[in-house]
């Protein structure tokens, strides 16, 4: 398949991405960098300068809220692309609203329960919604270890056992490749409907 070929097919995609720190903004740029039609992102946070080590975010971007800020960031990128961006935090009530034209929903989130609401949330509301997450990025070196696996309609990014702590912190080379590997995935997805993974 030619770029061209796999443009076209990706420019009538809708992707939602659930949180823009580490996983969600490195996540969103490449996936506008191979063409993805919408994205729809959503997060409540402020750009803090800790964040600058891992998520896709600039010095004097700091204090300014990441989802509206990734819409400028990834439109200097793609101008074509359409970004619906939300300064909300994600919850069960409106997730389905937020993410239902979706084609596919990455999880980005920090804190393990978050993750696990998405998770209950999108398999009781969404069923037959594909949901990308990650787990197990913390830390550096071991790069071997991450993979991509799936479960039913679940795709699990990350090696499952490095979790973050103050000992083990999530730093931009480990980050950046879970998040391209879900990027990736996204796009077995979209372009193999999910058969090679």
């Amino acid at each position: 398949m030619t770029f061209k070929e796999i443009k076209k097919i990706l420019g009538n995609k809708t992707v939602g991405i659930a949180g823009c720190g580490g996983l969600g903004s490195n996540c969103a740029v490449a996936l506008a960098r191979v063409g993805v039609g919408r994205l729809i992102i959503a997060d409540f946070d402020i750009i803090e300068e800790s964040n600058l080590n891992r998520q896709y975010y600039f010095y004097d971007q700091i204090g300014k809220y990441k989802a509206t800020t990734l819409k400028n960031n990834i439109r200097l990128i793609n101008p074509y692309i359409n970004v619906e961006s939300h300064v909300q935090e994600l919850n069960s009530e409106n997730i389905p609203d937020l993410f239902n034209c979706c084609d596919v929903i990455v999880e980005a989130f920090d804190k393990a329960e978050m993750k696990l609401m998405i998770i209950e949330t999108v398999y009781d509301e969404m069923p037959e919604m594909p949901l990308v997450t990650g787990l197990g990025m913390a830390g550096w070196g071991n790069s071997n270890i991450l993979r991509c696996r799936k479960s039913d309609k679940l795709y699990i990014c990350g090696d499952e056992i490095n979790e973050v702590s103050e000992v083990l912190p999530p730093l931009a080379p480990r980050v950046g490749i879970v998040a391209n590997m879900q990027a990736n995935t996204v796009l077995e997805i979209l372009l193999n409907k999910g058969e090679r993974l």
